[in-house]
């Protein structure tokens, strides 16, 4: 990656956090917390590395993203919007009554979203899935899943590594956004995984490592994980939940509070680099 469009990639990444704070401030919901940690990696995906089109969303032979965190959609409407998928100023009805979109991913209602997620535990199996019928027609294509912390403390999520494995898809490419913060508290306080590299490993994955605020990091990340011949690959993208706003970084209580007036201008002033 060039030094000119790993700066693009970080002004572009500025402006998602900065229409984040204004978007959720202005609806009086949705969830902060995840969606800044997660703005590097679903910004990389959508606009260095996914083989994607936002005039024909379900082209044959599309890379595919599943936000199986799907409470971190914010940022990914903001990405998409900006990408072209519908017209921004349709951000304003987020989680509105009747509005395509909804405070989780809906397939039904919203161009480019490959999987309806909410319940957490979903969407590696289905982006397992996907990978394997995409084998099956012979596509080069990848799937990319975004999971969260509490999330991988989920049953479900181990048996679609295990089947993973068996199966050798190395187009499936999961990544997980380890702020090490969950809904009610730290991950250690609710339920510590030890050293989830080794448990991925364990099941037969690839693993990589990366610093999940820096794209150039997620980039060479994807890169290498593209590489594998043989098994599917998690990357563990090191982040912060809350990341770019001092009182938001790592609280749990952002995972899905309002933003006040005062909090708002706080956090304006702080991305604008005014505090």
């Amino acid at each position: 990656m060039t030094k000119e469009r790993k700066e693009e990639l970080k002004n572009l990444c500025f402006k998602f956090r900065n229409d984040l704070i204004d978007l959720l401030y202005s609806i009086q919901t949705g969830h902060p917390g995840g969606s800044l940690s997660s703005t590097e990696i679903i910004t990389t995906l959508f606009f260095e590395e996914m083989n994607i089109d936002p005039k024909n969303p379900n082209k044959e032979g599309r890379d595919r993203f599943i936000m199986s965190k799907g409470h971190g959609c914010p940022m990914l409407y903001l990405n998409m919007a900006e990408k072209g998928y519908f017209p921004k100023e349709d951000l304003k009805t987020l989680r509105q009554v009747d509005s395509y979109l909804q405070g989780h991913p809906c397939a039904h209602k919203t161009p480019g979203i490959e999987l309806s997620t909410g319940p957490l535990g979903i969407g590696l199996g289905a982006g397992l899935g996907m990978a394997l019928g995409e084998k099956l027609k012979n596509s080069t294509a990848n799937i990319y899943v975004l999971l969260g912390d509490g999330e991988i403390q989920e049953g479900g999520i181990w048996e679609a590594a295990m089947a993973a494995s068996k199966f050798k898809v190395n187009n499936l490419i999961a990544i997980l956004d380890n702020n090490g913060v969950q809904l009610d508290g730290t991950l250690e306080e609710i339920m510590p995984m030890g050293n989830i590299g080794n448990k991925f490993e364990a099941f037969g994955w690839n693993v990589i490592h990366c610093d999940g605020h820096d794209v150039e990091s997620i980039s060479d990340a994807i890169n290498q994980a593209k590489k594998s011949k043989d098994k599917p690959t998690i990357i563990i993208a090191k982040t912060v939940k809350g990341k770019g706003i001092s009182f938001m970084e790592g609280k749990n209580t952002w995972h899905g509070k309002p933003i006040g007036e005062e909090e708002y201008k706080l956090a304006k002033a702080e991305l604008e680099g005014v505090v």
